[in-house]
């Protein structure tokens, strides 16, 4: 700890600010990690498969009961959103599930950009604190004696690596966070709008069977649910 509070102090001020930025950055991922992972936990490809195996055997009441899971993945919302429109034309359905996409999008994406950003700056300000080390030391060296000037430059260099040696240690980790996280949240839309696909599909087979003259309707099961 004493080595980690010298090495702060011996950068200067920028090197707080510095690990500001990635005790925020750190906060965010741990956030978003938990959401994605866990509160989004949900196998994907069994949940579609049981949706529309209901919604092709006409058990509409029994798919949307499927779509009320307690995950917080979009698909159940997405879904259920294009069975309750199940009896209205195809732009709708689409339509419908397409706009319960959107809004899970901006919750899927929030604050993952916020972590590229901490990137940056964190790269940034360690070039920042290098450049105020740097006019430090010149200025320190005009007041030094002949003899004195080469040590307060090499001192004053030393000094001044340190934030761009810390910026590039911050910045590291977070880009990979950044990268953990995008791919996740690109996974969960690729999942969802597979589901969306698939139950479009479905739902265009069994709407036009239903609708068909010869269609007929042999029990309760196959009313579509409004």
């Amino acid at each position: 700890m004493e080595v980690i509070t010298t090495y702060l102090e011996d950068g200067g001020r920028v090197m707080y600010v510095i690990l500001s930025v990635s005790i925020l950055g750190v906060l965010i991922f741990v956030e978003r990690l938990f959401a994605l992972y866990i509160q989004n936990r949900l196998n994907a490809r069994s949940f579609i498969r049981q949706v529309v195996t209901h919604v092709e055997n006409r058990r509409f009441r029994e798919a949307l009961d499927m779509c009320e899971i307690s995950s917080h993945h979009p698909l159940g919302r997405v879904m259920k959103a294009g069975i309750l429109r199940a009896n209205r034309r195809d732009t709708e359905i689409e339509r419908a599930m397409e706009s319960e996409m959107l809004a899970s999008l901006l919750t899927l994406r929030k604050r993952i950009s916020l972590m590229a950003l901490l990137a940056n700056s964190s790269t940034l300000l360690g070039l920042l604190g290098t450049i105020f080390g740097l006019i430090s030391a010149f200025a320190s060296i005009s007041m030094a004696s002949a003899a004195a000037r080469q040590d307060a430059l090499a001192a004053g260099i030393s000094t001044a690596m340190y934030t761009t040696a810390f910026g590039i240690s911050v910045a590291v980790p977070l880009l990979v966070f950044h990268h953990i996280l995008s791919n996740r949240s690109e996974k969960i839309l690729i999942e969802t709008e597979g589901g969306a696909t698939t139950l479009l599909v479905a739902l265009t087979g069994v709407v036009r069977e239903i609708r068909a003259p010869n269609s007929a309707k042999t029990d309760g099961s196959t009313e579509i649910a409004s």
